[in-house]
């Protein structure tokens, strides 16, 4: 009898136990793939859950960022920069320095690496008597913004005023009758006024804006500066201000350097609260979703080697049955001639066989539960997604070996049955 007919006619002779093993070959296929599916769809929808918070938590804070940008522009600056020597106090009481310092020094903030403020804009201001109509005024000189050398340009806080134009303060065009379009005279000098402000309850309402060339030479402070104004941006550092003394006195050094309190600025801090209180629960988060997965990946970790064990005694169980059951069989066979090796082979090919199609049946019951659990267990993930291919071809040739790893026993207790022992007592 050949090898080949001898496990035909064994399959066919324990139908019922081939049938078994093939089962706990699927039984075990299935598992292994199932446990690895439900594994990686938890953690893709782990890490898309931590994928929405932070995309919810930079659109916020992006939104939040538009708002405080926009608000400090409206507010205008909040950087000032005098010259080295200047008494406070007398800027505090005063409104202006009367120290002055090159405007030069504009530039050189402009064609540096400057990152603590943007929007910066040189004036010359003084506080003096309008001639022609025995006003007292505060006189400021402005240009267009300095842009900085490196980054993007900066739509302007503050207009450049044109070099034959003036723009007055509430309290000077309502009194002069004044509006924009009318010719005045300003220290025997003829302009345009172009623009008037509305009341803002400030020493606002008695400056005239003209242009800064045209102010330095009026003053005869040609080249002359006594303020450069800035918008500092919204640093998240403890000590902001700090912060931007040390760079920019790194530039300028001498000068002096004090920010204006503002809404803006509380609103730009709470923002950077909002945001470190964002990333410290994103983190959490993080933190609670790796644990949930350590303790996942422990759990599988212990599933499939208990199933593949499992799967191993049941097959090493059918096997020993098997071989008790066939005892006189085996013994026949051996005194008729059938090698040893012939049937320690038979009963390995069996186990290798029913493994091969447990292991395809295993596949196509994995594919099954997917098709129908899609939604409800598997986050709709598809296959590919979930499983990779390298660990179908896994469990392809685990499933045969491990098959007949389990079978070496019984089958090798088989082979080296001795007829002699057996057939006496039948």
């Amino acid at each position: 009898m050949n090898l080949l007919k001898l496990i035909r006619k064994e399959i066919i002779h324990r139908k019922v136990n081939f049938t078994l093993s093939i089962i706990a070959v699927a039984v075990a296929a299935a598992s292994w793939l199932l446990s690895e599916a439900f594994l990686k769809s938890a953690n893709l929808k782990s890490e898309a859950l931590i994928q929405e918070k932070v995309d919810e938590t930079e659109a916020h804070m992006k939104k939040l960022e538009d708002d405080i940008r926009k608000s400090m522009k409206g507010l205008g600056f909040n950087i000032y920069i005098f010259p080295e020597g200047q008494d406070l106090s007398e800027v505090y009481s005063e409104g202006y320095a009367s120290k002055t310092m090159p405007e030069e020094y504009v530039y050189k903030l402009a064609n540096s690496n400057i990152v603590t403020v943007n929007h910066l804009l040189p004036t010359l201001t003084q506080s003096l008597e309008w001639p022609e109509h025995k006003r007292k005024v505060v006189l400021i000189g402005i240009r267009g913004q300095v842009p900085k050398s490196h980054g993007n340009p900066k739509k302007p806080l503050v207009n450049p005023v044109a070099e034959n134009d003036m723009v007055l303060g509430y309290e000077l065009h309502t009194s002069l009758g004044l509006k924009p379009g009318d010719k005045v005279k300003f220290m025997g000098r003829e302009f345009n006024v172009s623009k008037t402000h509305r009341q803002r309850g400030t020493k606002d309402d008695i400056t005239v804006w003209i242009n800064l060339g045209v102010c330095q030479q009026l003053l005869n402070k040609e080249k002359r500066i006594n303020s450069i104004l800035a918008l500092e941006c919204n640093c998240a550092t403890v000590d902001r201000i700090g912060e931007i003394r040390k760079e920019l006195l790194a530039i300028l050094p001498g000068t002096q350097i004090i920010e204006q309190d503002s809404k803006a600025l509380a609103r730009a801090e709470a923002r950077n609260k909002t945001k470190e209180t964002a990333m410290l629960e994103i983190d959490s988060i993080k933190k609670q979703q790796n644990e949930l997965r350590k303790k996942r990946e422990n759990m599988v970790a212990i599933m499939v080697p208990f199933v593949a064990l499992l799967c191993m005694a049941s097959i090493a169980l059918l096997a020993f049955l098997n071989v008790k059951e066939r005892i006189y069989e085996l013994g026949l066979l051996l005194s008729l001639g059938v090698k040893t090796s012939k049937i320690l082979f038979a009963y390995l090919i069996k186990a290798f066989l029913s493994a091969i199609i447990g292991a395809g049946i295993g596949l196509g019951l994995f594919y099954l539960s997917l098709h129908f659990g899609k939604e409800s267990f598997f986050n709709s993930h598809s296959a590919c997604e979930l499983i990779q291919g390298s660990k179908i071809i896994l469990i392809l040739l685990a499933m045969p070996i491990l098959a007949m790893l389990a079978t070496w026993l019984p089958a090798l207790w088989a082979a080296q049955t001795d007829p002699a022992e057996v057939l006496r007592h039948d």
